[in-house]
């Protein structure tokens, strides 16, 4: 069984640590507020310009002048802060961060990460990914595990247009866990009731089996 958005964000909220400075991109990765483990406190940078965002808001209690880079309503953890563009990409590009979650088109076998564009597709902008990949001292991919075609989204060789080289860390899917290592892709935990092989029938690049007992 996959996980459902929900739980695909549970699980990657389980990465944090107390006291990490996190940039969680727009998607999926912006549902992991509602989910970090209590106990564990972490400050949610949005690249737009805030420190200490908090979950969504509830129906009724939205600020239309509090939002994420995706343009979604938040809510301010006590203490948070404000700053224009060019502070929040001072703390990025300064190595401040010290984890960035992104969704992603593409992951390569090597790292390579490929999420801002399709070629042929009407887009606004690459965002601030390609900074973060580069800033961020760890990168994690949360994303579903092939395309909506079908087709695999972590390769041997991405296709698409790079965000970045060799910048990937941790991809965590519906499906499974995967580490980008020196030797390649390693699988390190499958979701419930999936199996490796369904993993690697999944993925179009050569998996290395190091599950947790």
């Amino acid at each position: 069984m996959t996980l459902d958005h929900q739980q695909l964000a549970a699980r990657v909220a389980a990465e944090l640590s107390d006291g990490q400075y996190v940039n969680l991109g727009i998607g999926l990765p912006t549902l992991i507020p509602n989910f970090i483990p209590d106990g564990i406190q972490v400050l949610l940078q949005s690249e737009n310009g805030i420190l200490g965002v908090g979950a969504y808001p509830f129906d009724g209690d939205e600020d239309p002048d509090l939002i994420n880079a995706g343009k979604e309503t938040v809510t301010i953890v006590p203490g948070a802060s404000f700053f224009d563009s060019a502070t929040s990409f001072a703390m990025i590009r300064g190595g401040h961060i010290d984890v960035a979650v992104l969704g992603a088109m593409q992951v390569a076998a090597n790292g390579d990460l490929a999420n801002w564009t399709i070629p042929g597709k009407m887009i606004k902008g690459m965002g601030g990914a390609m900074d973060l990949v580069h800033g961020a001292k760890r990168v994690i991919v949360m994303m579903e595990h092939v395309a909506k075609d079908g087709s695999a989204k972590i390769v041997e060789r991405c296709t698409l247009p790079l965000t970045g080289e060799g910048c990937v860390h941790r991809v965590i899917t519906d499906l499974a866990v995967i580490d980008i290592t020196k030797s390649g892709l390693v699988l390190r935990e499958t979701a419930p009731g999936v199996t490796p092989a369904a993993v690697r029938a999944a993925t179009d690049a050569p998996l290395v089996e190091d599950l947790a007992s």
